[in-house]
């Protein structure tokens, strides 16, 4: 069901079926009342999930009634913060600095701004089932993960590198035929190889996949002619906390996943 463009959301069309409401941020607001609707008549509808996301827990709108949803055992609600719930997202670069030195030299009076010190994944603070990545994510990816939990399956999504949607459409190493330095061996599939496609270097955008081999891309990086300062920044971007990436950047080791697409819970 989408919304809410004036639309509408077709309740009866949904009755009997399974029902998951996707907000992030002040898309909350309009779906509201649909949830309200749809818990008023709970025994019309099979399994129904709520999840909702912001860039903060204090950007979280009705947080009364999210709290209300939670309790409920007819109701599954997960609250997500922000699109960078992997691996802390590109604001992990606060990790490796400190982030007192950000603020001073970004706002005039630091003093009145509130921030965490680091950025850390979801899965170091609770129980991850399973991570879909991606800075963005692939919406056909989230359509599948959302359809296998749905039928109580394992989504199939593909554990392997950029480099294998390189060969499936085609396209030359830019690499090996040009010397252009590219994260694709160790980058987790899904974004169907569009950096390459344009004679690009892969920037990582999906993490790690799920067993990287981090050590051995960096020796043939400096064999292109990257220094260590290079080799840091291309692994400190979007997934900068992932562990695989974090330590081929010569971050500290430790928490969450070595890869990527999968959990320590998946089995």
């Amino acid at each position: 069901m989408r919304g809410p463009f004036g639309r509408g959301w077709p309740l009866s069309a949904a009755a009997g079926s399974d029902v998951v409401v996707v907000a992030g941020g002040l898309g909350l607001a309009p779906l509201r009342p649909l949830i309200r609707a749809i818990l008023r008549r709970r025994d019309d509808y099979g399994e129904v999930a709520v999840l909702v996301g912001s860039r903060t827990p204090a950007d979280l709108l009705h947080r009364r009634e999210l709290a209300g949803w939670q309790e409920r055992a007819d109701l599954q609600a997960l609250v997500t913060i922000g699109a960078c719930a992997t691996a802390g997202g590109i604001q992990a670069l606060r990790n490796f600095a400190d982030v007192r030195g950000f603020l001073a030299a970004v706002y005039a009076t630091p003093e009145y701004v509130s921030t965490l010190s680091t950025s850390t994944p979801i899965s170091a603070h609770v129980r991850v089932d399973f991570e879909l990545q991606g800075c963005p994510i692939d919406g056909r990816q989230l359509l599948e993960v959302i359809s296998a939990f749905l039928a109580g399956r394992r989504p199939a999504i593909s554990s392997s590198s950029v480099c294998t949607e390189c060969k499936r459409r085609g396209t030359v190493c830019v690499m090996v035929a040009h010397g252009t330095p590219c994260l694709g061996p160790v980058t987790h599939a899904g974004c169907g190889a569009i950096c390459p496609a344009y004679h690009r270097g892969c920037y990582g955008c999906f993490g790690p996949m799920e067993s990287p081999n981090a050590p051995a891309l960096t020796r043939q990086l400096k064999v292109l002619g990257m220094d260590d300062d290079d080799v840091d920044r291309v692994f400190q971007t979007f997934n900068a906390a992932a562990p695989a990436f974090r330590a081929a950047s010569g971050g500290s080791e430790g928490g969450g996943n070595e890869g990527g697409g999968r959990s320590d819970h998946d089995d």
